[in-house]
């Protein structure tokens, strides 16, 4: 017997609106975020959410914004219905958040919605309407209401229950609300927010417009740690401009938690963005960790399509390489230029002090400039590393090396060898006198002060204004010799390549081989010779001499995923600087060297003037600071 084929037909508007819920409406949080949407669009001052538990019995979005006239009201609920947009022309250009009007459609369709808006300045004006689940034929009735809108969604999933065993606790789900209202409160500081819950109020946000008033809404929201550990960057280039605030590598956590990111005011999670915040993080942050960050792109809608998902969280920009070089040139300046000198004091500007502008950078007893003689380590042949011969080209990083000379003359040479103690003629050791705080001004100290000392032979204690500094010396030199060898290697003209003996033949994909072929130019710079031998067949011919023990089919299929995802990659690059990292670490000074005072300042002075120095090669803070508030309060000093 043939089975007959089911007749095609038309979807009932009820079911067509629960389908489209499954796409929009996937919690409560959802739903808190398209009705904070519709009323950010009206053009509101104050938005007021109020949830009772969790969001499942009552979600209620109320605004002053221009509101919804009579004639209008009957279609606020039907889907596909809107006034945001009216051609493709609008489309293509979208400003508003809103805009593919099936939100409330969908709402409504798993919920009992009730709608109260008013578009005149009389209160008595306003108008309802209500919707319990089913065809919007909804009746539109009077009813008083200050000029705005209220829109109250009650018993959600009410008629879809095995939608509803899906939501988890009420504290769960008032978390994922409160981070919804988190993101939009955060997204537009003219408006003043409130959120409630169970009759509690739990944010009050007044609006704000100056810099201060902003920090003070991200402290709110984010904690008092969030603005005290970050930097606010602010930069525009050719009609993209990112401002915002940027958490300091040692102010990670554990999970992407505080990671806020906006185009032109709409919360987004691009795939684009996250590849070009990892690379600028790439070797500042501990393994593991994850960057804070909330920050604000604003380009032209022309140039970004925001219509690539039903719940508007990506977006799509047309020329993805500029947008995403851009952010990581940007992130990664404002990155390298945190340095002792900003940590312990304000870190809201971008702005580095000059160097030689840097009060007592240069202490009495310290060199001011590198001596132009070969170090006195590198005549001795004391070797860089524990296995110098490992790497091919690693005699030209071993020169690079050659090219940090701390301070004083014989920083080197102290740092890589033993130094016992000298006796003087009463049989007591020569012991030198720390520098002394300036009595006058203790801010005329420089940033990380002066050194008092050793700690097990592992740190170094200091003093500045502020109260005690105490330094990991091999994590601070790590973190100096690796700046100077990438700073040299950037410098050179080119990567030294080494032909393979055997080409490496790497299986590909079509997409693959495609990529190889419209990237040839940008993969030679890297100093990789790649040949297409197939339709799905690569040849491998030639590496980066650094390089030339790296596996050559890994390296190349995650540099052709980078490039063909991102435009950029940025393989190479970060294999080069692994590989100097290691030699950096293997080359800096060790635990349980002996260093004098003038050593340790040295390496202090060398510290706040180099790039990234808060962190070592591998992200571990390299110094941290003791107030002497908080050492008063050790000793009850005060009490």
């Amino acid at each position: 017997m043939t089975a007959t084929a089911p007749r095609i037909h038309v979807l009932d508007p009820r079911l067509a609106n629960q389908i489209a819920a499954g796409e929009v409406v996937e919690r409560p949080s959802s739903v808190t975020k398209e009705l904070i949407e519709n009323a950010i669009d009206a053009g509101s001052q104050r938005i007021e959410v109020e949830i009772e538990q969790g969001g499942a019995r009552l979600i209620k979005v109320r605004d002053d914004g221009i509101g919804i006239g009579e004639q209008d009201l009957p279609l606020a609920l039907a889907r596909h219905a809107t006034s945001k947009i009216g051609s493709l022309e609008d489309l293509e250009g979208v400003s508003s958040l809103g805009f593919r009007g099936e939100a409330l459609a969908s709402i409504s369709s798993v919920s009992r919605l009730e709608l109260i808006s008013n578009a005149e300045e009389d209160p008595r004006h306003g108008w309802r309407v209500v919707a319990e689940g089913r065809g919007m034929d909804a009746r539109v009735t009077p009813a008083p209401h200050p000029r705005g809108t209220s829109v109250g969604v009650r018993d959600l999933f009410f008629n879809t229950p095995a939608r509803r065993k899906f939501l988890r606790t009420e504290k769960t789900e008032f978390a994922h609300v409160e981070e919804a209202f988190r993101r939009q409160a955060l997204s537009r500081y003219d408006i003043t927010w409130v959120l409630r819950h169970n009759q509690k109020v739990i944010h009050q946000l007044p609006a704000g417009h100056s810099a201060s008033a902003r920090e003070r809404r991200i402290a709110s929201l984010l904690g008092e740690n969030f603005i005290e550990h970050a930097r606010y960057i602010e930069r525009e280039v050719g009609g993209l401009r990112l401002s915002g605030w940027v958490g300091l590598p040692t102010h990670s956590r554990s999970q992407a938690d505080q990671q806020y990111f906006f185009v032109n005011g709409r919360v987004v999670r691009d795939r684009l963005v996250a590849h070009a915040v990892r690379q600028a993080y790439r070797d500042v942050l501990f393994n593991g960790r994850h960057p804070v960050f909330v920050l604000y792109l604003e380009l032209d809608p022309d140039v970004v399509d925001v219509n690539v998902h039903p719940t508007k969280h990506e977006v799509r920009f047309r020329d993805g390489r500029m947008v995403h070089d851009f952010l990581y040139s940007s992130l990664h300046h404002c990155l390298a230029s945190a340095k002792p000198a900003e940590s312990s004091g304000d870190s809201s500007g971008e702005g580095v002090a000059d160097e030689a502008n840097t009060p007592g950078a240069s202490p009495q007893g310290v060199a001011s400039e590198a001596s132009a003689e070969q170090p006195r380590w590198q005549q001795q042949g004391i070797a860089l590393t524990h296995s110098p011969d490992r790497h091919p080209g690693a005699a030209r990083v071993r020169r690079f090396m050659q090219g940090y000379q701390a301070l004083h003359p014989d920083h080197e040479e102290t740092l890589l060898t033993p130094q016992p103690n000298v006796p003087s003629e009463r049989g007591s050791e020569v012991r030198e006198a720390p520098l002394a705080m300036p009595d006058n001004d203790p801010t005329a100290a420089p940033p990380l002060g002066f050194a008092l000392g050793q700690l097990h032979g592992i740190y170094i204690l200091a003093q500045n204004a502020e109260g005690l500094v105490l330094v990991d010396m091999h994590a601070a030199h790590e973190r100096i010799v690796y700046e100077r060898m990438k700073t040299q290697l950037a410098a050179a003209k080119g990567l030294d390549a080494q032909p393979l003996l055997v080409p490496v033949s790497i299986a590909a994909s079509r997409a693959e081989v495609a990529t190889a072929e419209s990237e040839q130019q940008a993969i030679s710079q890297l100093g990789i010779e790649l040949d297409i031998a197939g339709p799905e067949t690569l040849l491998v011919r030639q590496l980066p001499a650094l390089l030339a023990q790296a596996d050559p089919e890994a390296l190349v299929r995650q540099m052709l995923e980078e490039l063909a995802r991102y435009g950029r990659t940025h393989q190479v690059e970060a294999r080069l600087h692994e590989l100097l990292s290691t030699m950096a670490c293997h080359g800096s000074v060790r635990a349980n060297r002996r260093l004098t005072i003038d050593e340790m300042n040295a390496l202090l002075r060398d510290m706040e003037r180099t790039e990234r120095s808060d962190q070592c090669n591998h992200g571990r803070p390299t110094w941290t600071q003791m107030g002497l508030k908080a050492l008063d309060r050790l000793f009850l000093r005060g009490q």
